[in-house]
């Protein structure tokens, strides 16, 4: 049976749109025009929710100034509030990248809730002589002010998450780095023996690096709370009331519970992308560094005969179809692989941002798309880091402690009481030899087997220590 359509117009002509859609006509077009994604702003509920929760601080701002009859006002209050509910979010059908600056998503968000508050009122959807899309629901508004705030919302919204997936990830390593407090190894430079340390200091730098991150995170959120609401078109307040930005943006704080605040330049606010390319730079230094940090993890936990074998991820699949036994560092593969994508996407908010001209980026919708998928896809990557990998590592104890006892990084600790020269020889020998620095330097009567004791136990090799100098000093 064909499905049921009712007849809508606009700019363009008459257009049938489904009778039971909650959308109409431009959203209707939106879809025809823009099949780029495969997928639609549905895909993203925390833009939809803060579409929703802009148009619910307008209205009650028109409301508050008399703009708005007060049964119209509250029903597109109700309407916005089952969005943010999420009883209509199948409804949003846009592509996320389109052109038109993000106007198709606004226009989607308007006749959605137009025709849910008609539908509250007891009329069918449609009937816009009652409630009007763009004369009731966009009252005051423009896709140039209305676009970008539930962007920067709903990036704050995201952004939130994700700081409290990288909390959890931290805290994993932190155990983690307790757990290891007294295992030994040696630290390496360059691929080469470096010096000793612990694999708990090791662990507590990844937890470190993160929280580090995670204040970059809090500074870019504040810039994003910056709004233009109230600038309509290009920032001068065209068509609004002039207390309209005032009392929109402090509706819009209480309902979203976030300290929104009017920009200080609605013009500048408008053009300017700058936020966004704050925020992408900041994840963009989040995935580099748990890439890195699952390089670390990968290198660390090679073999396990033929690698370096200091540690062992937990085994979570089958590795291979051809090598049986085989098991791979997949969880690690999986965060590096999100970090490569969440670099790329840095590109692309830069280039969407550079290109804009004048008083309006009109490439909003694609740097929304790639921070969105950024934030998600980069807490996903810290939650499955955490719970998949890092709280089932265990530490390979005895081959670490045989490492540093064989390893030519020992004589670093003695070049202080023996000189350098001295410790470059016994360096020497013992890559020659395969003997231990500590044998040998007994044997050579350099130090007495007391003073190597105390030098090389590990907690003189893993934390600063007196210059023999020094000591000696009055």
């Amino acid at each position: 049976m064909a499905r049921a359509t009712r007849m809508e117009h606009d700019l363009v002509g008459d257009k049938e749109v489904p009778a039971d859609a909650y959308y109409g006509v431009h959203t209707v077009r939106a879809v025809e025009n823009f099949a780029i994604t495969g997928s639609t702003i549905a895909q993203f509920p925390d833009l939809i929710t803060s579409l929703a929760a802009v148009k619910q601080a307008a209205a009650q701002t028109n409301r508050e100034l008399g703009l708005l009859a007060p049964d119209i006002a509250e029903a597109i209050i109700e309407a916005c509030e089952d969005i943010r509910a999420g009883r209509l979010t199948g409804q949003f059908v846009v592509d996320p990248v389109q052109g038109g600056a993000g106007t198709s998503t606004n226009m989607n968000a308007n006749e959605v809730i137009a025709n849910r508050a008609l539908e509250r009122l007891g009329h069918p959807r449609g009937s816009y002589d009652v409630i009007h899309p763009l004369d009731h629901v966009n009252l005051g508004q423009s896709t140039n002010d209305v676009y970008p705030t539930a962007v920067r919302l709903a990036l704050v919204t995201s952004l939130r998450r994700l700081c409290d997936a990288m909390k959890a990830l931290a805290d994993t390593f932190s155990a983690k780095a307790e757990e290891f407090t007294d295992v030994l190894k040696m630290g390496r430079t360059q691929l080469q023996d470096a010096v000793p340390m612990t694999l708990g200091q090791e662990f507590t730098t990844y937890a470190v690096m993160i929280e580090e991150d995670r204040q970059r995170l809090a500074e870019a959120a504040a810039l994003l709370l910056e709004s233009n609401l109230g600038g309509t078109a290009i920032g001068t307040g065209i068509n609004g009331h002039p207390r309209y930005a005032e009392l929109a943006c402090a509706h819009l704080a209480r309902i979203s519970a976030e300290p929104v605040r009017p920009a200080g330049n609605f013009i500048e606010a408008t053009q300017d992308c700058g936020a966004f390319v704050q925020l992408s730079g900041v994840l963009k230094r989040v995935a580099v560094k748990l890439s890195k940090t699952c390089n670390d993890l990968r290198l660390t936990s090679s073999g396990p005969t033929a690698g370096l074998r200091e540690i062992n991820l937990p085994p979570v699949q089958a590795g291979s179809s051809i090598m049986p036994g085989k098991v791979n560092p997949v969880i690690p593969e999986v965060v590096n692989q999100v970090a490569f994508e969440v670099i790329g996407n840095d590109l692309t908010v830069t280039m969407a941002a550079e290109a804009g001209q004048l008083q309006l980026n009109a490439f909003e919708p694609v740097i929304a798309y790639s921070l969105l998928r950024s934030l998600a896809h980069l807490r996903a990557a810290c939650d499955t880091l955490a719970t998949r990998c890092v709280a089932g590592i265990t530490a390979n104890r005895e081959h670490l402690r045989d490492t540093v006892h064989r390893s030519v990084g020992l004589v670093t600790a003695l070049a202080p009481h023996i000189g350098y020269a001295a410790s470059t020889t016994l360096a020497r020998q013992a890559l020659a030899t395969g003997r231990t620095i500590k044998d040998l330097a007994a044997e050579a009567g350099l130090l007495t087997t007391a003073q190597l004791d105390t030098l090389l136990r590990p907690e003189s090799l893993t934390r600063p220590s007196v210059h023999p100098s020094a000591a000696a000093t009055p």
